[in-house]
């Protein structure tokens, strides 16, 4: 059995059928919504990091410091990481479509359109290049994490090369946490809204969608995807199936053959 858990905003677990726990973008301590801290996690085999942000890179130090697991990520977030103490033997950076394999677990970068900078602690501010990921879960699951990505039509000639099955996929802001984005002017909206994100389900073929980069189940973004994905099936299109988790929430995952 392959098993998922949503932390809020974009964070997730994944247990895989030989018990191995794969982290993406582990945002907890900080993270209101989330029922599980950093230091609640027994066992992290592998921890994917998209980018920099806060609410995506989060806790991945903590974690990995504590627990010895791997990490899989660009070359800004591993340079951070090395300085806060983390050895470069536990961190694997990588880049668009370079494929790597960790622990038996193939993690395949793709092309994303968002942004990876971050301070370092002597005050530098470093660039790197922000990546979806499709982690090959088990046999037959596909777990696509967009990252951060905005709508753009490559999405499609993903789908079609790299068939994910499932796909975590935002859908609006994390109003609750959009203190940690400087600036002294007002975000109005997320990386993709909900029309756009529903667009970005179709268009990599998935199985099931799981709608994020949200902490309240029930703000109106969260609603209008859902109301997309309805209207969607009415019209006799089976796919793809929306599956709306509250931060804590598991679900099981089914191999697509």
């Amino acid at each position: 059995m392959t098993r998922l858990r949503f932390f809020g905003v974009a964070a997730y677990e994944l247990v895989n059928s030989r018990g191995q726990h794969i982290l993406i973008d582990p945002f907890l301590d900080a993270n209101p919504g989330s029922p599980v801290k950093s230091a609640d996690l027994e066992r992290v085999d592998l921890i994917c990091v998209t980018h920099a942000a806060p609410d995506h890179y989060g806790d991945t130090f903590a974690i990995a410091k504590r627990t010895g697991a791997r990490v899989v990520c660009g070359a800004d977030v591993k340079q951070h990481l090395m300085a806060l103490g983390l050895p470069g033997s536990q961190i694997t950076a990588t880049c668009w479509n370079i494929r790597v394999e960790i622990a038996g677990i193939q993690v395949h970068p793709l092309e994303c359109h968002h942004w990876s900078h971050i301070k370092l602690p002597t005050g530098e501010f470093i660039t790197g290049v922000p990546m979806a990921f499709i982690i090959h879960v088990d046999e037959g699951i596909r777990f696509y994490h967009y990252g951060d990505t905005a709508l753009f039509s490559d999405l499609k000639l993903q789908g079609e090369l790299y068939k994910p099955t499932h796909a975590a996929i935002g859908i609006t802001q994390p109003w609750e946490v959009i203190h940690l984005m400087e600036g002294p002017d007002r975000v109005l909206t997320g990386e993709m809204n909900p029309h756009e994100a529903f667009l970005a389900a179709q268009w990599l073929g998935v199985r099931q969608v799981f709608p994020c980069h949200y902490i309240n189940p029930d703000h109106e973004d969260v609603l209008t995807f859902q109301h997309y994905i309805l209207e969607h099936y009415k019209a006799g299109n089976a796919l793809p199936e929306s599956i709306l988790l509250a931060p804590g929430n598991w679900f099981d995952l089914d191999p697509v053959n």
